[in-house]
Order: structure tokens, then sequence, then C-alpha cells
């Protein structure tokens, strides 16, 4: 009996290793910065649940952030054509092919979470997250690896 609780923790313990791992948290401050410059999940996660957790406390219409995740080489693009989409679109292209996922945009002492596909990915290609707020694109950047 012990021998089947013990495999049966270890099953659940398994379990849960795996679903933390396609977990992602990341903070963002009024000092447009990021906590992470790298964000990495494995290749055996088909859906990733990212939380964004504002940290500072100016307001979403000062000092507003959101996450983005596109091609390292549509970065410039995707930020620009969110700008022109402007905040009720969270600064991103409605339906803009080229983005995998993206938050709302959140103001100081504010969080929220997104789970997203990785269908479409691959670990051989690169892939930034950065904020589309204007201006935030240039600075506010980072990896995010299929490892």
């Amino acid at each position: 009996m012990i021998k089947k609780v013990a495999a049966a923790a270890l099953c659940i313990s398994a379990f849960h290793a795996s679903a933390n791992e396609c977990e992602l948290t990341i903070e963002s401050n009024d000092m447009m910065q990021f906590s992470e410059k790298t964000l990495s999940v494995s290749e055996k996660c088909k859906a990733v649940k990212l939380t964004l957790v504002h940290t500072g406390k100016l307001a979403a219409t000062v000092m507003g952030h959101n996450w983005v995740l596109t091609e390292k080489k549509n970065v410039k693009a995707v930020a620009s054509d969110g700008m022109r989409a402007g905040v009720k679109n969270s600064y991103v292209k409605p339906d803009d092919p080229r983005v995998f996922a993206f938050t709302p945009v959140i103001g100081g002492g504010e969080s929220t979470s997104i789970t997203f596909s990785t269908t479409g990915m691959s670990k051989n290609k690169d892939y930034n997250f950065f904020c589309s707020f204007p201006g935030h694109f240039a600075i506010m950047k980072g990896a995010f690896k299929i490892i």
C-alpha cells in the first residue's frame, strides 16, 4: 500500500512540475523595465500561461504596460502598427497574424494573465516579447525561447 501511495505522489508531483514549467510570470514597473530579459518554455508546452504584474504606481494611461510576443524580425512593424491601433486595442493591431500572444495594457498595482498556444512556433526561430505602449518597445523587450 505504501508503494502505491508513493507512486501516486510521484505521478502527481511530476504532473505539477510539467504544468508549472508552462507557466511564466514577468513584472513591469514605472521605470519602463521588465523583470526578465529572457523567458523560456519547454517545447513540450503546447499552451503557456503568462502572468504580467505591474509593480509600479502610475496609471495605465500614463505608464501602462502590456506583453506582446512575435518573431524578432517583426517587433518594430508590430509595434508601429500597434500605435496606430490605439489604446482601445491595447496597442496591438486587431487579428495581426504576426502576433502569437498579447496581454491587455495594465497600470501600476494591476496584473493580468493570458494562456496562449505554441502551435506554429519552433525552437529554431527567434522570438521577442515587448511592451507595445507607445515609445516603450525600444527599451522594454526580451527574448522568448522554446527549449
